[in-house]
């Protein structure tokens, strides 16, 4: 064969790879691609796209197609499968992904699909950088059988071997049912989109034809329904490419992987910059509320707060904010709600949220206004003791920088989950208008000096006066200052160049724990 001959030869040969790669990249063909337009979704790739910068996208196993034989499957077998995968940069840092593609046989999971996916999440953790993975799937490929849930099992134990590793974040942009939800749940962040994004284990025809109720897709597994009721979801957003921007604005605070420290970032909001403003947030009446947020935003960089799991829980705060640029893990009580008191689902929001910063490294700050666990028979019933120990667990577990800053009330058991030093915390600072104590003054005197009340001649009066003397003596923070429990007393004003200097102190911290397999977290 003479060099024109073989060249004419190459050339059939490239067109014919040409005319493959087109067909990949139609996905489940142009009609199809349009109703995904219609509902306002992007295609598998178009969301890739967006969220990587531009021309980074390595995709691997384009061409892989589904081996199924039954059920007329052998004449559908798209290239790809259904999900794309890859490696990409986002902000020039790595990571690998996956995007399924509901063109394709509605996203559905299939043998091979699954192979794509554990593939790219082996890569990621070998490689030691984010794994994120875009849902948009009808579940298992039914005409697959075992081969489908084989796949799911697949990808959870991937799911799990990362975790704690690389940081794992998970869009929900389409339906993601049944034993799929598993694996965005074992991530450690969902973000979903209103309208079109949902999860549930069993659907709403499912659920009336077994039970009776009668119920919307949205509100048994929507995006508001997962934010603010399950706590299953970090954020919701309006649409796809909000959901994206987001997915890069998390990633600024998140190292690669556990071996790393997270991301520094260079900032002009001068450190010593007052916080004033608190003065007038905080009021000195430990029964009147305030929103805990007004205290947090005014001491972060540029008073950024990217704020986690809103509306569920939400007697107490968590997110992420940047003191001198270092990344910080925020969990603040809610005086709004409940008076700021724990319970059950705060307790289980705080104690995912410490163990999250622990494993990559981001240092934790509390601010404090809490009287205590929530009382009540529901809440025992619950479990409260067992959901309470969770972050009590967490916080003594965890070794990452530790500070803590009283604004009011930090009473009992609640004292010891966010204060105590010897649970581990590296600084301990006060407001002049702290109240650190057993339980509150009115609650301790009723008990303490219910006999010389009852016999005063002015039962209040009395009362009021050794309620006064309660918080002279006991409650304020210059007691616990005496006995080395807290580490200063400042001004409002001086809290953001408070926390920095000692945030700065600690911030090289390393702390060894027992050497064994992993303690029992009484889940």
């Amino acid at each position: 064969m003479d060099n024109e001959q073989n060249r004419d030869a190459m050339q059939e040969l490239i067109d014919e790879l040409e005319e493959r790669r087109e067909e990949t990249e139609l996905g489940g063909g142009e009609e199809r691609i349009e109703k995904q337009h219609e509902k306002g979704k992007m295609t598998a790739r178009e969301r890739i796209d967006f969220l990587v910068d531009e021309g980074s996208f390595r995709e691997i196993n384009p061409f892989t197609k589904h081996r199924c034989t039954d059920f007329g499957m052998s004449e559908k077998r798209p290239a790809g499968d259904g999900v794309v995968t890859g490696a990409a940069q986002i902000d020039s840092r790595p990571v690998f992904l996956m995007a399924q593609d509901f063109t394709v046989m509605g996203g559905s999971l299939g043998e091979m699909h699954a192979e794509k996916i554990t593939a790219v999440q082996e890569k990621a953790r070998e490689n030691g950088v984010p794994f994120i993975q875009i849902n948009d799937s009808g579940g298992a490929r039914i005409q697959e059988g075992i081969h489908s849930l084989n796949g799911y099992g697949k990808i959870f134990k991937n799911n799990t071997f990362a975790s704690g590793v690389i940081p794992q974040i998970t869009c929900i942009m389409g339906p993601c049912a049944g034993g799929a939800v598993y694996s965005p749940a074992i991530t450690d962040f969902i973000f979903m989109v209103e309208e079109t994004s949902n999860m549930f284990l069993t659907g709403p025809k499912v659920i009336k034809e077994v039970t009776g109720e009668q119920v919307g897709v949205q509100e048994l597994g929507g995006a508001h329904t997962h934010v603010r009721k399950t706590g299953t979801a970090d954020q919701f957003y309006t649409d796809e490419r909000k959901c994206l921007d987001a997915v890069k604005k998390l990633l600024k605070f998140l190292p690669d992987n556990f071996r790393q420290s997270p991301p520094t970032a260079q900032f002009e909001d001068p450190v010593d910059r007052s916080t004033d403003e608190i003065l007038e947030v905080v009021p000195t009446d430990p029964k009147q509320a305030f929103d805990m947020r007004e205290v947090i935003r005014p001491v972060l960089d540029d008073q950024q707060f990217m704020e986690l799991k809103p509306g569920f829980a939400d007697n107490c705060v968590i997110g992420f904010g940047r003191l001198a640029g270092h990344p910080v893990g925020i969990i603040g009580n809610q005086p709004k709600k409940l008076a700021g008191c724990l319970d059950i689902d705060s307790a289980d929001k705080i104690a995912r949220f410490i163990r999250l910063c622990d494993s990559f490294n981001i240092p934790l700050i509390n601010f404090v206004d809490v009287p205590g666990f929530l009382p009540g028979v529901g809440q025992e019933h619950g479990g409260v003791i067992r959901h309470g120990a969770k972050m009590l667990f967490a916080y003594a577990e965890a070794t990452v920088p530790k500070l803590s800053l009283i604004v009011r009330k930090s009473y009992g058991g609640a004292f010891v989950a966010m204060c105590s030093r010897d649970l581990g915390y590296d600084s301990v600072i006060a407001y002049p208008t702290a109240e650190i104590a057993v339980m509150g003054a009115q609650g301790a005197v009723n008990i303490i000096h219910s006999r010389e009340i009852e016999e005063a001649d002015d039962p209040e009066l009395k009362r009021q006066e050794k309620i006064d003397e309660f918080r002279e003596k006991f409650s304020n923070p210059y007691r616990a200052a005496d006995d080395g429990l807290v580490d200063q007393i400042i001004n409002p004003a001086e809290t953001r160049r408070s926390l920095v200097e000692s945030l700065e102190m600690v911030i090289d911290k390393n702390q060894q724990r027992p050497d064994k397999m992993h303690g029992n977290i009484p889940l």
